[in-house]
C-alpha cells in the first residue's frame, strides 16, 4: 500500500508547546500512516526524543521562531504545517502563508484563543451568542459592573479547557469572582499583557451541551463527530466529564448545530483545518460557547476512531499532506469519562481500577497522574485524573457502563501542607 509520505512528497511541521499532551496522538498518527514529521517546540533538553532532536525554536518570540522554520524549510520543504494548541496556531498560520501551503487567516485563529474578540465577532456576524461585556481591570471596577444582569458567567480571556470560568449569582459574588481569577492569572506567564488585563462577563445559557469536532475544506465544514454532554453544566465550575457518540439529539437539530458552527467559521474567515466547537441547545436554540480552529485534543480524540475509523490527528495529518482518507463508521455508541478532581491535595491512590476494567463494555481505565503528585481541582486546575473508555450497542449503554466504572473507583487524596501556610 502506498503510504501517505510517498503519494504526496514532503514531510508536515508540527509546532507544539513542550509538554503537550496533543503532540504524541500527532508523532502516533505520522507513524501509522508513514508521513515524516518534525516537531518544534522549546524542547531542547527534553527527555522526550521527538522534541529533543526536533526544530528548536522560542514560542515568546515569534518572529525569530518563523526565520528558524524558513531556514529548515529551505533544507527540506513542508508539505503541511499543523499548530496543536492555542498558543502555537497562530504562528502555523503565518509560516504556512510566508511557504505558501494551505492555512487559515491569523485573524482568524486568534479568535479562537480570544474569548472577548470572538464574542464581538460573532454578534457582529448575527451568530447566537450570550450577551456579553468585556471587563478591563485596569480600570475601576464600579462604573464597569453597572447595570448587570445574574446569573452570568465570569471568564479570562484567554486560558482553555474551562479554567477560570465560574458562574455567579449576585454581585458579591461577582467581585469575589474578579478577585480569584485575577490571582489565577499571575501564575500564568505565557499570556500577554491584553489577555491578563481583560475578564469577560457573559450571560449564562442553560441547556444541553455538545461538542462537534470537524474539518474545514476550503471554507466548507464536514462533520467528523457531535459528542453529547449528559451531565448538566450549570456551575458554578464547568468541569467537563462526559462525552458520548453519536449524538442523541434529533436529525432536525444536528443539522441546525453543522449550520451555526458554519457561520461561526465564516464569521471568523477559517478556511482550512480542524474545526472544535462547543454549543449549548435550549429552547431558544443553539448558541455558540467555543469555537476554535484545533483539535479536541489528548486521549478524548480517540473516540473519532468510532465515528470514522481513523484518529482525528491521522485526519488533520492527512489533509496537511493534501489527501483524505476513507471514512467508516462504527455502529453502536462509544464514550469516554474524563475523571474529574474533586479534592484538592496529594493522590494517595486509586483504589477500584481492576473492578472498573471488568464493568461490560468498558474498553480501558487510564490513569494519568501518579501517586504523590498535587492534585488541583477547577477552576484553578488544568488536567484530569484520567480517562475511561467505553464501547457499547448503543450510546445509553456506554454512558452507564461509564457511569458503573466510574463508582468503582476510590480517590485517595492526602492533605497538602505548605511550609510557611497557614
Amino acid at each position: 500500500m502506498q503510504t501517505m509520505k510517498e503519494a504526496a512528497a514532503g514531510r508536515v511541521l508540527i509546532i507544539a508547546p513542550h509538554g503537550s499532551y496533543r503532540t504524541q496522538p500527532y508523532i502516533q498518527a505520522a507513524g501509522e500512516l508513514g508521513v515524516e514529521v518534525l516537531i518544534a517546540s522549546e524542547g531542547r533538553h527534553s527527555i522526550v526524543s521527538a522534541y529533543a532532536r526536533g526544530l528548536h525554536i522560542d514560542l515568546s518570540d515569534e518572529q525569530t521562531a518563523l526565520e528558524r522554520i524558513f531556514e529548515e524549510a529551505r533544507k527540506a520543504p513542508f508539505r503541511g504545517i499543523i499548530g496543536t494548541d492555542d498558543g502555537t496556531i497562530r504562528l502555523a498560520c503565518r509560516a504556512a502563508q510566508a511557504l505558501a501551503l494551505p492555512h487559515n487567516p491569523v485573524e482568524a485563529v486568534s479568535f479562537g484563543r480570544r474569548k472577548d474578540l470572538a464574542r464581538a465577532c460573532l454578534q457582529a456576524a448575527d451568530v447566537r451568542v450570550p450577551w456579553h461585556r468585556r471587563l478591563d481591570l485596569d480600570r475601576p471596577l464600579e462604573a464597569q459592573l453597572a447595570g448587570l444582569t445574574f446569573p452570568l458567567v465570569v471568564k479570562p480571556v484567554a486560558l482553555s479547557g474551562s479554567r477560570g470560568v465560574i458562574r455567579v449569582d449576585d454581585r458579591t459574588q461577582l467581585l469575589q469572582t474578579v478577585e480569584r481569577i485575577q490571582i489565577l492569572l499571575k501564575t500564568e506567564a505565557a499570556l500577554d499583557a491584553d489577555e491578563a488585563r481583560y475578564l469577560l462577563l457573559e450571560g449564562f445559557v442553560s441547556g444541553r451541551e455538545v461538542a462537534l469536532e470537524g474539518m474545514l475544506e476550503a471554507g466548507r465544514l464536514s462533520v467528523l463527530s457531535v459528542f453529547d454532554k449528559p451531565d448538566p453544566l450549570d456551575g458554578p465550575y464547568f468541569e467537563e466529564t462526559y462525552y458520548i457518540t453519536p449524538s442523541r439529539h434529533s436529525a432536525a437539530t444536528l443539522t441546525a448545530l453543522q449550520q451555526i458552527v458554519q457561520a461561526a467559521c465564516e464569521a471568523y474567515g477559517l478556511r482550512e483545518g480542524p474545526v472544535h466547537a462547543e454549543c449549548r441547545i435550549n429552547a431558544d436554540g443553539i448558541w455558540i460557547i467555543e469555537v476554535a480552529a484545533r483539535t479536541i485534543g489528548g486521549l478524548c480524540s480517540r473516540l473519532l476512531q468510532f465515528g470514522t475509523g481513523h484518529s482525528l490527528e491521522q485526519l488533520v495529518l492527512a489533509q496537511a499532506m493534501g489527501q483524505r482518507l476513507p471514512l467508516a463508521a462504527h455502529e453502536g455508541g462509544a464514550g469516554v469519562l474524563m475523571i474529574p478532581i474533586r479534592q484538592a491535595g496529594v493522590l494517595r491512590r486509586v483504589e477500584g481500577i481492576l473492578e472498573a476494567q471488568k464493568v461490560p463494555f468498558i474498553e480501558s481505565v487510564e490513569m494519568q497522574i501518579r501517586e504523590g503528585h498535587e492534585l488541583v481541582p477547577l477552576p484553578e486546575g488544568a488536567s484530569y485524573l484520567g480517562f475511561i473508555f467505553a464501547r457499547a450497542p448503543t450510546p445509553a449503554q456506554a454512558e452507564a457502563a461509564l457511569r458503573q466504572a466510574h463508582a468503582c473507583l476510590n480517590i485517595v487524596v492526602a492533605p497538602l501542607w505548605k511550609i510557611g501556610v497557614a
